[in-house]
């Protein structure tokens, strides 16, 4: 019975952490997202951002569906800090959407086998995964949506795109162009930075910091 009842209070105190670790986390990542770099070759529009590090971090740690909780307290708190939205929660939607692709498969792989080959394998699985549906749903989804919202046709949209790159002509070119450099380059730099920080803040996130 004693030890029914530490398993049970050790069990909760688990729970406990891991609702806080959840909370911390997307609070980190939703502050990270505000701090958005712009590159010279994309729309203005355009801009780089690694919030996905802290929600894989919490996924490595804690596995998928923490790293999908994480990614929803990010997008609602960035929405909050941003006055809104633009969108409908569209945009919001989208950028959940487009986090998951990335992050859930690589929580899911990793956690198949903790090894460094699998971390990688997943991260690189996720950022293909993003690569395509980000593809997908800016040509299908959020472009349209966007040119509504601002009050501006699609060809005002293609026209950034072509002023940074002369090859970017119609919408086909804007997505493989601009938004696929744009999450390749987010799924690299995520990955890298997530990989040089899990060993050491992976004590920290499960408690075991003397």
């Amino acid at each position: 019975m004693a030890s029914q009842t530490k398993t049970f209070k050790n069990a909760k105190v688990a729970n406990v952490r891991t609702i806080a670790v959840i909370g911390v986390l997307g609070a980190l990542a939703g502050v990270v997202m505000m701090l958005e770099v712009p590159l010279p070759f994309l729309p203005p529009f355009y801009k780089l951002d690694f919030s996905e590090v802290p929600v894989l971090l919490g996924g490595f740690a804690f596995g998928p569906a923490v790293a999908a909780a994480v990614e929803a307290i990010k997008v609602v708190l960035h929405m909050l800090l941003s006055g809104g939205t633009q969108t409908a929660g569209v945009g919001e939607a989208a950028n959940f959407l487009f986090g998951c692709a990335f992050v859930v498969p690589a929580s899911i792989i990793y956690r198949l086998h903790k090894t460094r080959k699998t971390a990688l394998a997943g991260m690189a699985v996720g950022g293909a995964a993003m690569t395509v549906v980000g593809a997908l749903g800016n040509a299908f989804v959020l472009l349209p949506v966007y040119a509504v919202a601002f009050h501006m046709p699609m060809t005002a949209l293609i026209q950034m795109g072509s002023s940074v790159n002369s090859s970017i002509t119609n919408l086909t070119t804007f997505v493989l162009l601009a938004t696929t450099p744009l999450n390749l380059i987010k799924a690299v730099s995520v990955s890298v930075l997530t990989f040089l920080l899990y060993k050491h803040v992976s004590p920290v996130l499960h408690g075991r910091v003397k």
